[in-house]
């Protein structure tokens, strides 16, 4: 679930607020991280930060983050994630900060260099932390791919530049794999070669955060002449947001679900969440013949371009026989091997970050312990030293040279039913929540839109952005007022007006103004 705190003379960061999906219990319920034994220990962390958009490294954030009440520091394509946790619980967003990756900044009692590094969803980041005379790497999940399709590439300059530090806290994930991870650009060219053979509909099924696998679909969906529909909330949210953000740019535009039905099949290609198996996706329900707008048919084909989290394996080929049993062609990257590819970095890429960086201990984290044990055996043929394979809940002490266990806090499960989560959206129908970034110009004392907005609306036929982008522009001038919250309470007023107007409709409108002047 990935929430790791980092302290220095009592004073705390968090890194990270993820969450995890159950699927070995009664439907399927979330966990996030207990958090209750900070108060005993009067531990009260001073900032939260973000690597990057994965459920499972700030999905927790919408429960977790009232009871911590700290400035969240996130990019923007994590904190427009962030922003969309925080807004499902009815909760204010103006404790989210961004930055560009690459940027420094303080948090906390620590300062914090960022460093770009390539994965599996844009703007990850690898996190330099340094205090007093310590300079700790946390590398969050990344690996080395030369050809990322989207975001930006893990460079050896970034890291030679901060060497040598003292402790890396690494990823373990895929340490047990020998040489390199497969390239996004790889399967990119697989998912392509692939469509070729497939004459009925396409369905191609991934990870929502991850948008260079949605690009590439899309842009193979293109040249094989295809329409493209989106089957589930997640997958329409983050073509919405990356969008927003400049990353789908050149991502072909949609057809609703309503309207597929009156395509020829071999003109249909439809991007799908769900790959894990859970059984109330979108996937999960078209296998089943329970989907209101598609009905799969003989001839049509699946494809699975991502890989079983460890203990989906059972739901996952459940869910591929559904498919094969409705007379449909079932593609995964265990059958077609190219259809997916890690976003954490192999035997080859660890050695070569270690070579970058020059570390003098590591504590392995993520995987289970046979993945942190190989962790340290690569590590131990480059003369790093480690010393402890951590588990959930260790409160370990750093000195400086050597690493030892402080105390092991007793954790308990903490279950969120997604049945009781499900009905919480239902209360704002017709909400609309605007991202507004600004600056302000002190010559003219005036506030002036700057970059893009993020627009998280539940009204179907909502107003594009450019004439929105219009109002707001012609809006703010000659608006005069002494803070973002003062200006966002001005302009949420008179957009309730203007939108109802336009709409014919009412909807609450929630507008975030974010000062980026004051930004690092």
């Amino acid at each position: 679930m990935n929430l790791m705190l980092y302290g220095f003379q009592s004073r705390w960061l968090i890194v990270d607020c993820g969450m995890a999906l159950r699927q070995d219990l009664p439907d399927t319920p979330l966990q996030i991280p207990d958090i209750s034994s900070l108060a005993t220990l009067g531990i009260r962390p001073e900032a939260i930060v973000i690597t990057h958009g994965h459920e499972d490294h700030l999905g927790a954030l919408g429960w977790l983050w009232p009871r911590l009440g700290c400035p969240i520091y996130a990019t923007p394509l994590a904190a427009g994630i962030a922003r969309q946790k925080l807004v499902e619980q009815g909760l204010a967003t103006d404790a989210i900060r961004t930055f560009t990756p690459g940027s420094r900044f303080d948090a906390g009692p620590f300062g914090v260099q960022s460093i770009n590094v390539a994965h599996s969803i844009p703007e990850s980041v690898s996190l330099l932390l340094e205090v007093d005379r310590h300079r700790v790497l946390h590398t969050g999940d990344w690996k080395i791919d030369p050809a990322p399709v989207l975001g930006a590439r893990t460079r050896e300059q970034d890291f030679t530049r901060i060497a040598p530090v003292d402790l890396v806290v690494g990823d373990s994930t895929n340490a047990m794999v020998e040489h390199h991870s497969r390239s996004e650009g790889d399967v990119a060219k697989t998912l392509e070669k692939l469509m070729e053979g497939c004459e009925g509909r396409i369905v191609v099924s991934c990870f929502a955060s991850n948008l260079a696998r949605i690009l590439a679909a899309g842009l193979a969906a293109r040249r094989h002449h295809r329409r493209i529909a989106l089957l589930g909330r997640a997958m329409e949210k983050m073509v919405r947001l990356g969008r927003e953000l400049g990353y789908l740019d050149d991502f072909p535009e949609t057809v609703p679900l309503s309207d597929i039905g009156y395509l020829p099949s071999e003109e249909i290609l439809i991007l799908a969440t769900g790959s894990q198996g859970e059984p109330r996706a979108a996937l999960s329900r078209l296998a089943a013949n329970q989907h209101s707008a598609l009905e799969i048919e003989p001839g049509d084909c699946i494809i699975f371009s991502s890989r079983a989290i460890p203990g989906n394996e059972r739901a996952v080929a459940r869910l591929q026989q559904a498919f094969t049993q409705r007379g449909a062609r079932v593609f995964s990257d265990e059958t077609h091997p190219g259809l997916h590819a890690s976003g954490h970095p192999g035997r080859d890429e660890l050695l070569s970050l270690y070579r970058w960086v020059q570390p003098a201990h590591l504590l392995p984290v993520h995987g289970e312990s046979a993945h942190q044990q190989a962790h340290c055996d690569i590590a131990d043929t480059l003369g790093i030293k480690s010393s402890i394979l951590p588990v959930n809940g260790q409160w370990l002490r750093w000195n400086g040279k050597r690493m030892t266990v402080e105390d092991t806090l007793n954790l308990s499960p903490v279950i969120i039913s997604q049945r009781k989560r499900a009905r919480k959206p239902s209360v704002r129908q017709n909400d609309t929540v605007i991202v507004l970034p600004v600056t302000y110009q002190a010559e003219t004392g005036q506030w002036q839109r700057v970059g893009r907005m993020l627009i998280d609306s539940q009204i179907d036929a909502f107003v594009d952005e450019e004439t929105l982008g219009d109002w707001v522009d012609i809006t703010l001038e000659g608006m005069a007022a002494r803070s973002t919250r003062e200006l966002a309470h001005l302009l949420e007023d008179r957009a309730n007006h203007w939108l109802g107007e336009q709409l014919r409709q009412s909807s609450k409108v929630t507008i975030d103004v974010i000062d980026t002047t004051l930004q690092q």
